[in-house]
């Protein structure tokens, strides 16, 4: 047991992500990457589920880690299809905005790590952290999966 002990003393600690390349992007390649992001987020804000489901790769899905306000947590997977069923008509106005987003680029595959807020009709609903996983065929980049948390303290607008 010390000898575990004393290799774990050894290593050293993971830095870090450094801090998101901010926007406006800072090139046409991360732009790029951005680019079915902000068309899942057209989608949704116009509660259109064939907007959104035109920037998903089929065999993705999307992870929630729900962290309630009394401490609870609950981790939830959907398909995109049952992603899909969630924007049905109403009247509210969503929207979901990134801040500071870290992308990495290594050849055809992507990540995309930001802090969100997501809105209705302006006032914050929920925050956390979204983490896309993205895939470039035929040039055009889609998204694989989606996970995000989701949390209602201490979200400001």
């Amino acid at each position: 047991m010390s000898l575990i002990l004393a290799l774990l003393a050894q290593v050293t600690p993971i830095q870090p992500m450094p801090k998101g390349t901010g926007l406006p992007l800072a090139d046409a390649d991360t732009a790029a990457v951005m680019a079915p992001i902000d068309r899942m987020f057209a989608g949704m804000a116009a509660r259109d589920p064939q907007m959104l489901l035109a920037q998903l790769r089929p065999e993705g899905g999307a992870t929630v880690a729900v962290e309630g306000p009394d401490g609870s947590r609950k981790v939830s997977h959907l398909s995109w299809a049952e992603f899909a069923t969630h924007l049905k008509p109403g009247p509210e106005r969503y929207e979901e905005r990134l801040t500071d987003p870290a992308i990495e680029v290594d050849g055809d595959i992507a990540m995309v790590w930001s802090p969100y807020i997501f809105l209705i009709d302006g006032k914050a609903h929920h925050c956390g952290v979204d983490h896309f996983d993205l895939v470039r065929e035929a040039g055009a980049w889609k998204i694989l999966n989606v996970t995000w948390s989701q949390r209602t303290t201490g979200c400001g607008a």
